[in-house]
């Protein structure tokens, strides 16, 4: 969330921020509102002060022998006419919660006006897309030719927008995963750890899906419900909720590979063939609680270190910074990794770096202790995908595939194929 305090002493500048997202903040209903509390907050202290005075008077008339009833009767009005009062209170805090989490998070000033993906600013390629002297397959065909991608098999299981992999194709899915793993750990700095599938809704309301994102989710009929995670991003954040880091301990690096799941609302129609947008896929995710100054520059590492496995895999990118209309609602700024796919003549995101400043810290109260004061203060947090695997499978099937129809293995991935150094159709 945004800083309340800012909310209230900068209102103007932070609609004028908004508004670049085509945001509306009606600083003037919050004002109203948070005038309304601070009346109600006045009211409520008096309430208390002199039911107390009355409470204390009853005890000083006892003990003198005085009749009491009407102190009694005194103490009691104001007691309903506190509770009334909290009960007010209590309804305006509630109001301003409720608009302070539909705000999406301030744009760093380096964020570009625009209105749509459309308007994303281009910052670099690298890597020259295969010229290729054969007719080019998409990662469907090359998977039929294969026999080793089944799309039938899960839907009669699962419905559509799920697939089933055989053989060498599977795991080339796992070498990859292997492999961003193994790179992140031991190149990068990251911590690897094992984190739940199902989180409660306090986890997702932290990392800023919920409540604005309820639709993308799957949930579980208990109750309260569990949500299966749409990114590792949920649980690896949560670590640092409603605790304090000590500054020995800054900054925080984390990775971690999970399934994902998401219900894709609103996205009918939109990468409907094959595995690029599914309702479960895998991703290996970068996680970073650093110390706020450094922020900025931990957004451009942490890009870096998703671009390395792309180069890597020598597989050609292209690097975006997302408009002010395309960013995220809890980033304050956000790279994009874009793989070329030569099946669909088109760069297409693989991963999504996002500096996300103080806005879910303050969300989840993660905090860490700042040495040159010591007192607390909120961290902030980072995420990005190092990267999606489905999606890196899908780019290696494209970009590695031979006129016979058979898929060459990159040669970094050899190590994990067990011997296997292309993926040949089944006779």
């Amino acid at each position: 969330m945004i800083d309340p305090k800012l909310l209230r002493s900068a209102g103007h500048d932070v609609a004028a921020n908004l508004k670049r997202r085509n945001f509306i903040f009606d600083e003037g209903a919050y004002a109203t509102l948070e005038e309304r509390r601070k009346a109600l907050q006045v009211d409520v202290e008096a309430l208390r002060a002199e039911r107390n005075a009355s409470a204390r008077s009853i005890g000083k008339a006892k003990a003198q022998g005085e009749d009491i009833a009407p102190l009694l009767a005194a103490v009691e009005d104001l007691g309903k006419k506190l509770e009334e009062a909290e009960s007010g209170l209590n309804d305006v805090q509630s109001e301003l919660r409720e608009v302070e989490s539909g705000l999406p998070n301030l744009l760093h000033d380096d964020v570009p006006d625009g209105a749509d993906e459309n308007d994303n600013k281009e910052i670099l390629r690298w890597g020259e897309p295969r010229d290729f002297d054969f007719k080019i397959l998409d990662h469907v065909e090359i998977g039929a030719g294969l026999g080793l991608l089944d799309f039938d098999a899960a839907a009669k299981m699962s419905g559509s927008r799920f697939a089933v992999m055989h053989g060498l194709l599977a795991r080339l899915q796992r070498a990859l995963i292997q492999f961003m793993l193994d790179t992140h750990t031991a190149e990068h700095g990251y911590q690897e750890v094992y984190v739940p599938y199902l989180v409660q809704s306090e986890a997702l309301f932290g990392t800023g899906q919920l409540p604005k994102f309820a639709d993308d989710q799957f949930k579980t009929t208990d109750d309260p419900p569990f949500y299966l995670i749409p990114t590792a991003e949920v649980p690896v954040t949560n670590l640092a909720r409603d605790s304090i880091a000590e500054g020995t301990e800054m900054p925080k690096k984390f990775v971690a590979h999970t399934p994902c799941f998401r219900s894709e609302a609103g996205s009918y129609g939109k990468d409907t063939r094959g595995i690029i947008r599914q309702h479960q896929f895998e991703k290996v995710e970068l996680v970073q609680m650093v110390e706020p100054e450094n922020s900025d520059v931990a957004l451009e590492e942490l890009c870096g270190h998703a671009e390395t496995v792309l180069q890597k895999l020598n597989l050609p990118y292209r690097k975006v910074v997302l408009c002010s209309g395309d960013v995220g609602f809890g980033a304050h700024k956000t790279y994009d990794l874009e793989v070329w796919l030569p099946g669909q003549q088109a760069y297409r995101e693989i991963s999504s770096c996002s500096n996300y400043i103080d806005f879910q810290a303050r969300r989840l109260q993660a905090r860490w202790r700042n040495p040159d004061t010591g007192k607390p203060e909120l961290l902030h947090t980072l995420n990005g995908s190092g990267v999606a695997a489905g999606r890196a499978l899908v780019a290696v099937m494209e970009n590695c595939q031979e006129a016979d129809g058979s898929v060459t293995v990159p040669e970094v991935l050899l190590p994990y194929m067990a011997g296997a150094n292309n993926l040949t159709p089944i006779c």
